[in-house]
């Protein structure tokens, strides 16, 4: 699946999970789209599987390159909004609602981080199904 249009909003992480589970379908399709790109016996000589293969491969690509960027932007705009949060805190150190945002913001900032990890997973198991 190709990027969304638009800006990413990185402010709902529910929002921002969603978006990711949407464009990990080609991923978790990745069994089916082989299955439907390699040709049977009856079908070899009018479906050019190398090229079929090569399309897939580029979508592959494309899908993981556009994830890993939209989570490494989002990554980058909550670390910049803990920055700033930090530093109003330094400023104002009774000030309990600025507490609370401050470890929302750091608590969406690991479950962002984390999504690197997974983003890992998802590839190495496509790639895994694509070369084998």
């Amino acid at each position: 699946m190709a990027a969304p249009s638009g800006a990413v909003s990185c402010e709902d992480f529910a929002e921002f999970q969603e978006l990711l589970r949407v464009m990990r379908t080609i991923d978790d399709r990745i069994v089916h789209e082989l299955n439907t790109t390699i040709p049977t016996a009856s079908f070899v000589g009018k479906i050019d599987a190398s090229q079929t293969c090569k399309e897939l491969y580029q979508s592959l690509m494309d899908a993981h390159t556009s994830r890993e960027r939209i989570i490494k932007n989002c990554i980058a705009q909550t670390s910049n909004v803990v920055k700033t949060l930090r530093e109003e805190r330094e400023k104002a150190q009774d000030d309990i609602a600025l507490l609370k945002q401050l470890r929302k913001e750091q608590t969406k900032l690991k479950l962002m981080q984390s999504e690197l990890n997974v983003e890992e997973v998802v590839n190495d198991r496509s790639w895994k199904v694509f070369g084998d």
